[in-house]
């Protein structure tokens, strides 16, 4: 199957995208400053868990799609295997934010190992392929201060990754389920539901060192493609990209650190909203991609007529 380019008649605009990307983000956050604050004691509503999904989601599918629309051109000047890595990251999200929306709002679970794991993990290995692409097709020439700047940021985010991903010491008092919380579960959830669960359940521990290596993987390849990428016009794309991975990093080490040391924590809380960032940031850098590279070679074809 050839890859084509996408007529410039159906393409979207670069600043249409900004507007669009921007103008979601900034729904997101006055949408979480407004209702991620519950009263003490009280759970948040149904429809606002159901909204953040939705922000999420969005912004993730409309990156993949950006990501794969470089992808089937020929005109990308990073080439279009770095921009199908990407592309399946965000669909890998995509899918797998569905699927734990599904088990949270539908099923009313909240496990510690679900089917949208999964593709979560898929992310991380979508997103670390894409960025490591991107870094070898440049010439990596970096200072000594920069590769200092490197091993510094790689090490303190390695160390956040994993104390925020690490439980605290267990206390030796272990929660207890009535049997009526048990009886009640049993009648809400299907029994292929809980059969899966069980099933699934012995992978917590594994799972939770494979969240921690994607987010070593996100923080040293996003700090490589800043100084990779510094400077230079086709540059501009790629600083968006790493701050997108900076964004879905900052959300992972508050998810981690928020199930592990709060009690009965609920999903929505502010810090939540720079995975919507990241959404949206991908989106940005896709769109200056396209716009700089198709850019580049119209001027090419006129200067050689």
């Amino acid at each position: 199957m050839s890859k084509k380019p996408f007529a410039s008649g159906s393409a979207l605009s670069v600043q249409t995208v900004i507007v669009a990307a921007s103008s979601w983000a900034v729904i997101a956050l006055l949408f979480f400053l407004t209702f991620s604050v519950s009263a003490p004691g009280a759970d948040r509503p149904a429809w606002y868990q159901q909204a953040t999904y939705i922000l999420e989601n969005m912004a993730f599918l409309g990156a993949g799609l950006l990501c794969f629309r470089n992808w089937r051109s020929n005109q990308i000047v990073s080439g279009g295997t770095v921009w199908l890595a990407l592309g399946l990251g965000m669909f890998s999200y995509f899918i797998g934010n569905l699927l734990l929306a599904y088990w949270e709002i539908g099923l009313n679970q909240s496990p510690d190992v679900s089917p949208g794991d999964f593709f979560f993990i898929l992310t991380y290995l979508f997103l670390g392929w894409g960025m490591s692409r991107a870094v070898i097709s440049r010439d990596l020439n970096l200072t000594p201060l920069q590769w200092f700047l490197l091993v510094l940021i790689a090490l303190a985010g390695i160390a956040v990754a994993v104390i925020s991903g690490l439980p605290p010491a267990e206390s030796g008092i272990e929660a207890v389920l009535l049997p009526e919380e048990t009886l009640t579960i049993e009648t809400q959830t299907p029994a292929w539901a809980l059969a899966l669960q069980e099933q699934l359940a012995p992978f917590a521990g594994p799972v939770k060192w494979l969240y921690i290596l994607g987010d070593i993987i996100l923080i040293v390849m996003a700090s490589t493609l800043l100084l990779a990428f510094w400077g230079g016009r086709f540059s501009l794309s790629w600083r968006f990209i790493a701050l997108a991975a900076f964004s879905y990093y900052i959300s992972d080490i508050w998810f981690n650190y928020a199930t592990n040391y709060i009690p009965d924590y609920q999903t929505g809380a502010l810090p939540e909203i720079f995975w919507i960032f990241s959404g949206c940031l991908f989106a940005v850098g896709a769109a200056l991609e396209y716009d700089l590279s198709t850019r580049r070679n119209n001027r090419r074809k006129r200067g050689e007529r």
